[in-house]
């Protein structure tokens, strides 16, 4: 039995898939009359036949009908019918506050948003301020609006939870509490569902922070909280085996059936009492025998990059002018700074045409004059279009001094006509960096299939590189083939993808994710130096 508020919220929906369907406005304006009238009066419309509604005011024969359809067949026909035409992720956006029809239907058909992560993805990246009706408020409040919704599901990614483990830590540590971080956040990975924490030394005062704006409860010598965004912590009181602790299950009973001595004092006498090197937390998710090879090596850091590839500016789609990124970039240290605002295909961004791309040129080769020895490369993140091609010819390609191949655009694909675009695009002889190359959005977008280990040995087989995107949304390509990249003599860059300046700190998530793949310095692409990135743009374009 439906009850009002259900009846209501159908007629409503029905109504505003109508909107977007360009539905007959005064049928729609029936619809939206007859869900006002059974909100404001007293009627149980559940317990009333098709001619008792049919004789109420405001309602009439027409809507009755349809009143009665969802009674007895569960749906509406027009709301079927209009649903049916509609992504479910574009229904989704309808329920965020802020946004009616009619700017809902502008960012699906204008901006190909489908879904409430990519729409979150999108305010990040400015997007929404060239649609007429949005601004920088409406944004800004459509953001606020859904990283709470997204975060309230129970899953956040990495970088937002390493930095409210970060909080937590400074709460405990003003009572003397001593905590470090364990469980999936120490391990990095790229989804967290719980934050974890070993107590070092104090657990005995928890009680001091109980009202300290954190909620505790204490049991079995734990202690259970919930943030803002409910996401559970746990503090656990400290003990010997911190190898269990930080996980996963697996990684430790694979230990025990070897016999190891978890009685010792340090995971490295752990380690060491089944003959195997210290295995780092972050590589403890692959099998025994695979992080065990990979721990043999050293682990790519953040100080061992030495330039920002894949960037964007006002060019496109970019908060900052071309200039204030470079700078930024050189003030932060770094040798040099990639620009790759995106090609002409990608209009929802702003794509440069042929004459911006020259206009671009201009700037960057009176930007190298002003900032040298610092150099911006003249780079473009270049659409990989539905056919394979790049989005420029030949002509407009050979300008650049590097080029990152992507897909933005019909990202609904089966594996085959995804191998397709990705594999042409590889073989093109313009292609230097193949960037985020499955296009996914953690928690909000899966990526389209592909075979990892054929693109990989393409890119092997072409001398391209792959991008891992350090954008916390992407860490794209999955750490878990970096192993077989490196198997391959595949390099990787680490690309914060920034579309602001201080989006080049994103870096720092892309290195966790490498970390975890054990991605080493020799195979990471930015940690080469100025000349040796020069040498290497110029030899490639021979």
């Amino acid at each position: 039995m439906y009850s009002n508020a259900e009846i209501i919220k159908a007629l409503q929906l029905t109504v505003t898939l109508g909107e977007m369907h360009n539905a007959n406005p005064f049928k729609l304006k029936a619809i939206s009359n007859a869900a006002f009238y059974i909100d404001k009066h007293d009627v149980d419309v559940s317990q009333l036949n098709e001619s008792d509604l049919s004789a109420i005011p405001g309602i009439g024969k027409s809507i009755a009908q349809k009143i009665n359809d969802l009674k007895i067949k569960g749906t509406i026909p027009e709301l079927e019918e209009w649903a049916k035409l509609t992504p479910v992720g574009v229904i989704e956006l309808l329920q965020i506050k802020g946004l009616g029809a009619k700017k809902v239907k502008a960012l699906w058909q204008e901006l190909g948003i489908e879904s409430p992560g990519e729409l979150l993805y999108a305010c990040k990246e400015n997007r929404l301020i060239s649609l007429k009706g949005f601004g920088n408020k409406t944004q800004a409040q459509v953001q606020k609006v859904l990283e709470y919704n997204l975060s309230s599901k129970g899953k956040i990614h990495y970088a937002e939870a390493f930095l409210w483990a970060e909080s937590i830590k400074t709460i405990f540590e003003k009572f003397q509490i001593i905590i470090e971080i364990t469980g999936e956040l120490k391990r990095q990975l790229e989804v967290i569902s719980s934050i974890e924490f070993v107590c070092v030394e104090g657990f005995e005062r928890w009680d001091k922070v109980e009202n300290n704006q954190i909620e505790l409860q204490k049991t079995d010598h734990k202690l259970l909280g919930k943030l803002a965004h409910q996401i559970s912590f746990v503090i656990t009181e400290k003990s010997k085996n911190t190898i269990q602790l930080t996980g996963p299950q697996t990684h430790f009973e694979e230990l025990l059936k070897l016999g190891a001595n978890f009685e010792l004092e340090t995971e490295i006498a752990i380690y060491q009492s089944v003959n195997l090197p210290f295995i780092a937390a972050p590589l403890r998710d692959f099998d025994l025998k695979t992080a065990s090879q990979l721990a043999q090596n050293k682990p790519i850091q953040l100080i061992d990059l030495k330039g920002v590839l894949h960037n964007h500016s006002t060019y496109s789609d970019g908060a900052d002018t071309l200039k204030t990124m470079s700078q930024f970039v050189k003030d932060n240290g770094y040798e040099y700074f990639g620009i790759c605002d995106h090609s002409q295909a990608a209009f929802y961004a702003n794509g440069l045409k042929p004459d911006s791309v020259i206009a671009q040129h201009a700037e960057i080769d009176n930007l190298n004059i002003e900032l040298a020895p610092f150099k911006v490369f003249k780079g473009i993140e270049c659409d990989i279009l539905s056919n394979g091609d790049l989005d420029y010819p030949a002509d407009i390609l050979k300008s650049f001094d590097f080029v990152v191949a992507s897909i933005h655009s019909n990202l609904r694909m089966d594996e085959e006509k995804a191998m397709m675009r990705l594999i042409k695009a590889i073989e093109n002889p313009f292609t230097t960096i193949l960037g985020h190359p499955t296009s996914r959005l953690l928690l909000s977008r899966p990526g389209y299939p592909i075979d990892h280990k054929k693109i990989i040995d393409a890119c092997a087989d072409n001398g391209v590189i792959i991008e891992l995107n350090a954008h916390p949304y992407r860490l794209d390509i999955d750490w878990r083939w970096l192993p077989y990249c490196m198997e391959k003599g595949v390099m990787i860059s680490i690309n914060p993808d920034a579309h602001e300046k201080k989006g080049i700190f994103d870096m720092k998530w892309g290195v966790a994710a490498a970390q975890k793949g054990g991605l080493t310095k020799e195979l990471t692409f930015n940690t080469k130096s100025l000349k040796e990135i020069e040498t290497y743009f110029l030899q490639r374009k021979l």
